[in-house]
């Protein structure tokens, strides 16, 4: 009840916000090329949906594609990472320092090392979605109750067993919240991507509409980018909860710390 009632105030601001945007728009006269109100920007794509739709589901087929692959690699690496304490002092470091350089300096090098292909737009969404999942999966593996883990090396369990049977489930929850901000970063990576260079996708709409000044259009592509993570991130929550079995996982364990 109190979610729902949560979720009532929480679109009730939204509609509020809008309908001041609304209300300065019209009052204040101020040019559609310029601002488009609200109601215009609803107008716009319910009129070009037909138009729309296949720039979405190219971005959504991009944006699931480079998620998969970020959440693979990230996981893979912070397994590693965690595992053999080595090579987490020797690339851990360089991990952190490399969030340093922004996605669009390094699309033109993309560009010239592989093309105009599917593949630097894939790493694009996979180098946006990489880090999160990293850094919160190495902290869900670090969190694990010792008292937990003393009682499995009484038990007789190798390192291997106590990671998979003891870490790894245990940092479910921050490895979830790792993917939760991976997948809401990935269509914002597809739109980026698409900008180097492709036929279809949100990000070539976005591009065509501002070249002829079409502002609304421009929004309606920026509140499908917001719509579109948030499905996403809805359907992380979903398997979360599936896999994660609620707060009692996390709850049960966290007892032990």
């Amino acid at each position: 009840m109190k979610r729902a009632l949560h979720k009532g105030r929480t679109i009730i601001f939204i509609a509020f916000l809008l309908f001041i945007w609304e209300l300065i728009v019209r009052f204040a006269e101020v040019p559609h090329w310029l601002l488009p109100a609200p109601s215009s920007i609803l107008s716009e794509s319910i009129r070009s949906y037909q138009t729309f739709l296949p720039h979405a589901f190219a971005t959504v087929q991009l944006a699931l594609l480079g998620l998969a692959i970020g959440i693979a690699c990230g996981l893979t690496v912070a397994v590693v990472l965690h595992r053999f304490n080595f090579i987490r002092e020797l690339f851990y470091p360089i991990l952190i320092m490399s969030q340093n350089v922004p996605i669009l300096v390094l699309a033109p090098l993309l560009i010239i090392w592989f093309g105009f292909g599917l593949l630097p737009k894939l790493i694009i969404i996979c180098l946006v979605c990489f880090f999160p999942i990293v850094i919160a999966a190495m902290d869900g593996f670090r969190q694990t109750a010792l008292a937990l883990k003393h009682y499995f090396a009484m038990v007789g369990a190798t390192k291997a067993q106590t990671f998979w049977k003891l870490e790894w489930p245990y940092a479910y929850p921050a490895i979830f919240s790792g993917i939760k901000i991976a997948a809401t970063y990935s269509v914002m990576g597809a739109v980026i991507a698409e900008w180097l260079g492709a036929k279809k996708g949100i990000g070539v709409y976005m591009t065509l509409a501002q070249s002829s000044f079409r502002t609304d259009r421009v929004f309606v592509a920026i509140f499908a980018i917001v719509l579109l993570s948030l499905l996403l991130f809805s359907g992380i929550r979903l398997i979360e909860k599936f896999m994660v079995k609620g707060r009692g996982y996390h709850a049960q364990h966290s007892k032990h710390r």
